[in-house]
């Protein structure tokens, strides 16, 4: 009776709300708010400016609009790009081996050149400059098959076609500046890299210490106005091969040469490396892979004012071009290497779970091996829908700084999870290194991902709901500009407007978020039917519940809530699986609803569900008062937790999908080519060759059983020959084991150490 009476409460007051205006409580909840309300320093005014919301603001305001989502559009690559994929990537493919890259430090010679010959210094460059004008699809595609093979290779493809010159100058830099450069840069005569990271600023890229003054000095001749600069740069890829260097700092102008001000702001410029000053210092050695990463200082080393990207109209500009974009880092480059390493692992794994044999069974038929390997599938599942749509985002010119934030943080850890998870099955096979092991080097790559365009601890702590919070919520951000404004009548007329909107929205994000915890999502509506409908209604009323959640945390803990890390991390975790789960429902659609791909998606969603609940959970204990936390965890959710993870039987009925539907195996691993690899090829013949024989190697394994004895000094060629001549094979079945047993022994081999 008293939850009816609040609700009646409830739907009188949101009807209050929307016919009569609040100014009686607008001016003293306007004070409390400028009070409350995070306050946005310049570089935070910036990033939101700089950046732009998708499908994050929709799950953010509790009300998605799913048949919007899945009419976005469908991940596809361009004829030019398939072609380019199967000829040109396709020879660099055969051309790779990562174990010699690793050894010998770098790439070879004839890599290097047909990566500047074909193009794959271009992608984003466009057509009329030489490049090949790619899609972000076809871009992230390319590094990620890549990525399956060689790492050291991935990445330097990875560096000019992410944040660097070409990047900042396409969107910012004058027309003289892209007629010099980007010609150059796409046919690979120049080698780019770019300077962001210092001794004491790394993710906060905000704070580095490197700085020019504005000055007058002598230049090619002539009296010049320009800067000096100063800097010390490290972890930089392709530093010391790098022919032109990109540079961020900060501009003073002390004497006033450029303006009334003395501190100008971050600024990024283009400087030859060849330039008297500049200095390419040590190489470093990241993880042992083979990319080149190194240092790269000067000491008041003079540039003309028009090597400032964007020229003296730049100057102070570097921080919106450098948020602007990251995203092509945060939301293609390193999405992409997740992938690879994800598809890599889910298809080695996969087979050698089907050759390694133990107990006289193969690795896949144990339960425990299974609910690693499922895990493995689909996470890579997962992994490959958020790739394709969070790519999808950037092609369609959106700058969506909060989805890139999720995409990199919770990809590369997904990816560290199915690396881990294959070197646990692989064993001893996985640890031993050579040319025959296509793990390793993956494995020690994996802290790389993790550590770049901002340490994965940073991203969840601080960016993903601390962006989140203020960009998407649908009215917190016109809210902090009421009151920032400074005629006191228009900003309480401002303020009561977006106040009476938001409480009326709060109230029926409230009351939907109840009703459907009592009907556990029943009611709310779906844009498909069948068992797939379920997830939808669900991700519809925990958005709701993500909403209420949020409104909750910043009105208690108004600006604190930046400071209190763990908590917004959790409302991050809550909003990133709701995000996750969404890529993941869109690619069964935009796969054509394949029966095959069943497993993979119910293991996906029931990941991500019970992800979120664990988040919430976590976010209530550790908010809510301490009588009222058991009240405050059931109210959306009387009924308690609804997804607890993938049942054994859904991870039994995943394995079997993936033996025994060719099409299961390709979904999580289409990029992964096992040609051109020895270790991955004779994994891959052994896998084939299994189906055709088991039937023979039982029965040979019985005979093999009865016999032991008489068996001990004969070889396996001898033992089936005897098998045939007492009529326990056949001539066929032989030659099918003996074919089996030499693949598997050469897949199941390791390389002995030099």
């Amino acid at each position: 009776m008293w939850l009816l009476i609040l609700l009646i409460v409830v739907v009188c007051f949101i009807f209050y709300i929307k016919e009569v205006r609040l100014k009686i409580i607008s001016g003293p909840a306007m004070v409390y708010f400028k009070r409350a309300l995070p306050q946005l320093s310049q570089t935070e005014r910036e990033a939101m400016e700089a950046g732009d919301t998708w499908w994050d603001a929709s799950l953010f305001s509790g009300k998605p609009n799913w048949s919007h989502w899945l009419q976005t559009g469908k991940p596809a690559l361009s004829d030019r790009e398939r072609d380019f994929i199967e000829h040109e990537l396709a020879e660099l493919m055969a051309m790779l081996d990562e174990s010699q890259i690793c050894a010998a430090g770098d790439l070879p010679p004839d890599v290097w050149q047909f990566l500047k010959e074909k193009g794959f210094f271009s992608f984003i460059i466009p057509e009329k400059f030489g490049g090949k004008a790619f899609s972000a699809q076809a871009n992230s595609a390319i590094v990620a098959q890549i990525a399956t093979r060689s790492l050291s290779t991935a990445v330097t493809v990875m560096v000019p076609n992410s944040l660097g010159p070409a990047e900042l100058l396409l969107h910012f830099g004058t027309t003289q500046q892209q007629q010099s450069w980007l010609p150059r840069l796409a046919d690979g005569s120049v080698l780019p890299c770019f300077a962001l990271t210092s001794l004491e600023a790394g993710s906060d890229a905000g704070g580095i210490t490197d700085f020019a003054v504005v000055c007058k000095q002598e230049f090619n001749g002539e009296m010049t106005l320009g800067l000096k600069v100063s800097w010390q740069k490290r972890y930089i890829t392709l530093a010391p091969v790098a022919t032109v260097l990109g540079l961020a700092f900060k501009v003073y102008d002390p004497d006033h040469l450029l303006s009334e001000q003395s501190e100008l702001g971050i600024t990024c410029a283009l400087i030859p490396t060849d330039h008297e000053g500049v200095k390419v210092g040590p190489r470093h050695d990241p993880m042992g892979l083979a990319f080149m990463n190194g240092t790269t200082e000067g000491q008041g080393v003079f540039i003309p004012l028009d090597w400032v990207i964007g020229e003296q109209e730049g100057i102070g500009k570097g921080w919106r071009m450098l948020v602007a974009c990251l995203s092509a880092g945060r939301g293609i480059s390193l999405p992409a290497l997740s992938a690879g390493t994800a598809q890599l692992s889910a298809r080695a794994t996969t087979a050698y779970c089907s050759v390694r044999r133990q107990f006289k069974q193969p690795l896949c038929r144990f339960e425990g091996v299974q609910s690693v390997l499922a895990r493995i599938a689909g996470l890579s599942y997962s992994i490959e829908a958020t790739r394709q749509n969070t790519a999808l985002a950037i092609d369609l010119n959106k700058s969506p700084a909060v989805i890139t934030a999720i995409a990199k943080y919770h990809l590369t850890e997904m990816a560290r999870i199915s690396v881990n998870d294959a070197m646990d099955l692989h064993g001893g096979k996985a640890i031993q290194r050579g040319p025959l092991n296509y793990l390793a080097l993956h494995y020690q790559g994996m802290p790389i991902s993790i550590t770049v365009e901002g340490a994965n601890i940073l991203t969840r702590n601080l960016m993903i709901f601390g962006q989140g919070a203020t960009r998407c919520h649908p009215y917190v951000l016109k809210e902090m500009a009421a009151v920032q404004e400074q005629d006191a009548e228009i900003a309480l007329y401002q303020f009561d407007k977006v106040l009476t909107d938001h409480l009326a929205h709060s109230c029926k994000t409230f009351l939907k978020a109840s009703f459907n915890g009592l009907t556990l999502g029943f009611f709310s509506s779906a844009p498909v039917g069948g068992e797939v409908a379920r997830y939808y209604k669900t991700l519809t009323w925990y958005s709701q519940i993500l909403a209420i959640q949020s409104d909750l945390a910043m009105l208690v803990l108004g600006g604190k809530l930046k400071l209190q890390e763990m908590r917004s991390a959790r409302l991050g975790d809550m909003l990133s699986h709701l995000y996750l789960g969404s890529c993941a429902l869109k690619k069964f659609e935009d796969d054509g609803r394949q029966c095959s791909d069943l497993p993979l998606l119910h293991y996906a969603m029931h990941y991500h569900l019970s992800a979120f609940e664990q988040a919430h959970k976590g976010f209530v204990d550790n908010f809510a008062p301490d009588g009222l936390k058991t009240i405050a965890k059931r109210w959306f959710m009387p009924f308690g937790r609804g997804f607890s993870g993938p049942s054994d039987k859904l991870i039994i009925e995943l394995c079997d999908s993936l033996y025994r539907n060719k099409l299961t195996l390709a979904r999580v691993s289409s990029l992964c080519s096992t040609s051109g690899h020895a270790g991955l090829e004779a994994l891959e013949q052994a896998f084939k060759l299994f189906p055709k024989c088991e039937q023979g190697l039982h029965k040979f394994e019985r005979w093999q059983k009865a016999h032991q004895t008489n068996l001990l000094a004969l070889s396996t060629d001898e033992q089936l020959a005897m098998a045939v001549a007492e009529c326990v094979l056949d001539e066929e079945e032989r030659e099918r084991l003996a074919d089996w047993f030499h693949c598997s022994r050469l897949a199941l081999s390791v390389d002995d150490a030099a």
